[in-house]
């Protein structure tokens, strides 16, 4: 692998802790921090729980960031 050429990867995960609106409202804060910036040397990817997958992708929509999907727990958050 080249390091000269490789991508830093940012992720983050909220562990059922966000409500849709307030996954939105994240979502929202992220693209500001970043608008007018070059962020094409790495990736910016939010893993949400299930019941924030659409109103994420919906609010990250048209920007650089990428959705993923955390995986099921039985706890409540």
């Amino acid at each position: 692998m080249n390091k000269a050429t490789r991508r830093a990867v940012i992720a983050g995960n909220w562990k059922m802790n966000k409500t849709p609106a307030e996954a939105i409202e994240l979502i929202n804060a992220i693209k500001a921090e970043i608008e007018g910036k070059d962020v094409s040397g790495c990736e910016i990817v939010t893993c949400v729980p299930y019941v924030d997958l659409v109103p994420v992708m919906e609010a990250a929509k048209g920007s650089p960031i990428k959705v993923g999907a955390e995986n099921v727990h039985f706890a409540a958050s």
